[in-house]
């Protein structure tokens, strides 16, 4: 049954125009599970984005269960759009954009100086037995028994205090053997409107930095606040594009770290500035987004809804006898449910029949329900079911019933653009760029993740001094 859900779910998630296929291409990981054009789409990166994504009160489905896999499965379509849109940039040449190549290079020194400041400029920080027992003698008050929390909290401390003492020193041994000048008579913040953007900031080595290249990091609000300010920001940046030419020179640039991070940014930010400018060219004029709402309005209105309490009773006459008890006060509407309600689950929710919609319900129903005002008591009103007696105990208004409305146009226009780009995304999967979805591979990977779950399971209630251990190696299948 699960397998025939989830062959359900892949038909019908992944759309009409991907290609089943059960024979990995020559050369693909083991854990391919799509390919769109030349781009592969691997189960280990639906595994981190979910486990990544950032979604407030949703809770991630636990490892090798169904519900897993149908997210997982959503994950992959999602993926499948994100690589169409990338190939089609890519196509129409946007990786050119000086705008684009300009962050990227930025996000590309910022991951290889990080790698160079902590493998050279800071490297491992190791604590000797000798340094925590020099530190015990000298810190520690005589007679204090040497627990290995208090040697794990020593270690700490020394740890600290070598990270800073390096970090410290770091400046200086960056820069080691290279001048470094830089043009405080070009950096007073009341003089940066007249400021040429060619204007010399800083220089070292055979690099020349102009005003105009650091303007738009130089004037934000916090490097305003004072010289000494943005010239400690001038310097940090030569300080990463520094550690950024080194880190390039000792060859980490190969590093996989790197690479793949890069490789991130690189079609995550290219996608998302293509998905800019197609909307932007999709844009609606107030002709086109009213027709929309005229068509959509069933789906974009919220009608009113409204929390009722109702007893069912069999005859008017039975109705009207207890609504007068209710209205004098002789038993309440909860003891008129409980007692002489005819609907089967009164005696339980004793006449809470939660929120309702208006128009979704008997009509002569509906018609007092949504009459009546708050705390108000309705009917008795005949319906198929017997006759009623309505109080409602909340009101939630219509929304979205006006275009004229900022809040409603603001909504139209999201589902109108979200349909079009969606369009556009069916049709590069149908005439642009070929999908692949491996079904037989995923489905193994899927019930292999479930076996090794199982497994890790049994082990568990079978070493529990070892569970926690367990758990990590279970949360490193999925990173």
């Amino acid at each position: 049954m699960k397998r025939l859900l989830l062959t359900l779910i892949t038909a019908f998630s992944l759309g009409p125009f991907a290609t089943m296929a059960t024979q990995l291409p020559e050369g693909a990981p083991e854990d391919t599970v799509a390919s769109v054009g030349d781009e592969v789409i691997r189960f280990s990166q639906l595994n981190t984005l979910l486990n990544s994504s950032p979604v407030v009160g949703l809770s991630i489905p636990a490892l090798g269960t169904p519900e897993r896999n149908q997210v997982m499965v959503g994950l992959l379509d999602k993926a499948i759009s994100a690589n169409l849109l990338y190939l089609d940039a890519v196509k129409q040449g946007r990786d050119l954009d000086p705008q684009y190549q300009q962050e990227l290079q930025a996000f590309s020194d910022g991951i290889i100086g990080g790698l160079y400041r902590a493998r050279y400029l800071v490297g491992d920080i190791e604590v000797t037995a000798e340094e925590v027992d020099a530190f015990y003698e000298e810190q520690i008050v005589a007679g204090t028994e040497m627990t290995d929390r208090l040697r794990t909290g020593i270690e700490a401390s020394i740890r600290k205090d070598k990270f800073k003492q390096r970090t410290a020193t770091l400046r200086e041994r960056l820069r080691e053997g290279i001048e470094v000048t830089v043009h405080e008579e070009n950096l007073d913040v009341g003089e940066d409107p007249l400021r040429s953007e060619d204007d010399l900031v800083a220089e070292y080595g055979e690099r020349r930095i102009t005003w105009g290249e650091v303007k738009e990091d130089l004037t934000l609000p916090i490097n305003t606040l004072s010289l000494e300010r943005r010239l400690e920001a001038l310097n940090s940046r030569i300080d990463n594009e520094l550690m950024a030419s080194k880190g390039r020179a000792a060859g980490l640039d190969k590093d996989s770290v790197y690479l793949t991070r890069v490789g991130e940014f690189q079609k995550t930010r290219l996608v998302t500035l293509h998905r800019g400018q197609l909307i932007e060219q999709m844009e609606p004029d107030d002709e086109v987004l009213h027709d929309y709402y005229e068509q959509h309005k069933a789906n974009i209105e919220f009608k009113e809804r409204r929390k009722i309490l109702m007893v069912v009773l069999e005859s008017q006459e039975q109705a009207q006898s207890v609504k007068a008890k209710i209205e004098s006060g002789e038993i309440t509407i909860y003891q008129a449910a409980m007692e002489h309600s005819i609907h089967p689950d009164a005696k339980q929710n004793l006449g809470d029949f939660g929120w309702v919609t208006q128009g979704t319900g008997f009509p002569e129903l509906d018609k007092v329900t949504f009459a009546i005002g708050p705390d108000e008591l309705g009917g008795p009103v005949e319906s198929p079911a017997g006759w009623h007696l309505v109080k409602v105990m909340d009101v939630r208004d219509a929304r979205f019933t006006d275009l004229g409305e900022e809040e409603t146009r603001k909504v139209t226009r999201r589902l109108y653009l979200k349909e079009k780009l969606n369009d556009y995304v069916v049709e590069l999967r149908k005439e642009q760029f070929p999908v692949v979805v491996y079904d037989e591979n995923l489905k193994r990977l899927f019930q292999a993740e479930a076996q090794m779950i199982a497994a890790k399971t049994k082990e568990m209630e079978a070493n529990p001094e070892r569970a926690q251990q367990i758990l990590e190696e279970m949360r490193k299948v999925v990173e």
